[in-house]
């Protein structure tokens, strides 16, 4: 038994079991549509249901809220069919697509950049190369099969996977990272995924990164470094909760200090104990870049941090201007177990 999916754009029509998702089965029809972390946590396979019933599983309803859902909206990588249906979502260019790929990987190295982060360095086989979009994830496979979602912080051209992982209270997999992980052991990895990726345009670029949600945006802005792609304004917002959270503060310094139309701000929610004070905006990231711009109308703006961030920094740029399709996100967080 299953249903026919119909995607009113295109008129394409796909098959989908009572057990698959909306997104599972578009893939397995060979028929891409957009997704992020395919875990309900970032909204990006997010479409209008035009007729037809689903059933949605747990989903963040920073991703889907009470009134979109209300509105007929669907998170396709949640929703089960339980009939057939139309749905309204832009699909994605086949030639924008990377296939994501299951793969060894070995730990080259782990160095710690703060008391609570550490630098992961990952290889692949012989001289194989990742091939992804600077600012995709990969997902750590664990050995019960369970999955862990971490941005690349590396670009494009350079061979060795770079993640930066914080340490989180009861975090499984981090605790296993931060106290019993061994360079050169190898473990599997799913990659490339995500969307988080620069978007071609001459609009003001606004990066907004809470904690290590700087991984994504190093990756951008290093691989528009190496490509000799920055033609226009970037302004980089850094939010921490105090100076010492910051790592990695002197590499985003040089970036500010060596090409032009470069701004970097990093913003502490709290005074520091040094006298790094006088580097730092004191408040909230998002509420910054509100106090900087008297318009969004005319701007990027990707954002990457937490949940939280990613939820009231869209809300609030779009209702001071910004085009909703402008504002591109990676809500910075592990994905629940998938078996």
């Amino acid at each position: 038994m299953s249903y026919t999916v119909t995607l009113k754009a295109s008129g394409k029509t796909f098959q989908a079991k009572p057990s698959q998702t909306i997104l599972e089965a578009a893939a397995n029809a060979g028929i891409t549509i957009p997704y992020g972390c395919r875990s309900g946590m970032c909204g990006s396979c997010k479409g209008k249901l035009v007729s037809g019933d689903v059933m949605l599983e747990d989903y963040q309803e920073s991703a889907l809220t009470e009134q979109e859902k209300s509105d007929g909206l669907i998170l396709c990588c949640k929703a089960l069919a339980t009939e057939s249906i139309t749905i309204d979502i832009r699909e994605g260019e086949e030639e924008d697509i990377i296939k994501s790929k299951v793969t060894p990987v070995r730990v080259e190295s782990l160095e710690k950049l703060n008391k609570d982060v550490i630098k992961m360095m990952l290889k692949l086989p012989g001289e194989e190369r990742l091939q992804f979009k600077a600012g995709q994830y990969i997902e750590f496979i664990m050995a019960d099969n369970s999955r862990r979602a971490f941005s690349l912080a590396n670009p494009p051209h350079q061979y060795l996977l770079e993640l930066h992982l914080r340490l989180i209270e009861g975090g499984k997999f981090t605790q296993f990272v931060f106290s019993e992980m061994k360079e050169k052991s190898i473990h599997r990895i799913d990659a490339p995924i995500g969307q988080f990726y620069l978007r071609e345009s001459e609009k003001p670029i606004i990066f907004v990164a809470g904690g290590t949600g700087f991984a994504p945006v190093k990756s951008v802005i290093e691989d528009m470094i190496f490509n000799n792609n920055i033609n226009r304004p970037i302004f980089l917002y850094r939010g921490v909760g105090k100076f010492e959270d910051l790592y990695m503060h002197d590499l985003s310094l040089e970036w500010s200090n060596s090409i032009d139309e470069f701004t970097y701000i990093p913003v502490s929610q709290n005074q520091s104990n040094t006298n790094n004070n006088d580097q730092l905006r004191i408040g909230l990231v998002h509420q910054a870049v509100l106090e900087d711009f008297e318009s969004f109308d005319n701007v990027q703006v990707y954002c990457c941090g937490a949940p939280g961030l990613v939820k009231v920094a869209f809300e609030s740029f779009v209702k001071k201007g910004l085009p909703e399709d402008e504002f591109f996100a990676d809500a910075f967080t592990f994905a629940p177990p998938k078996k």
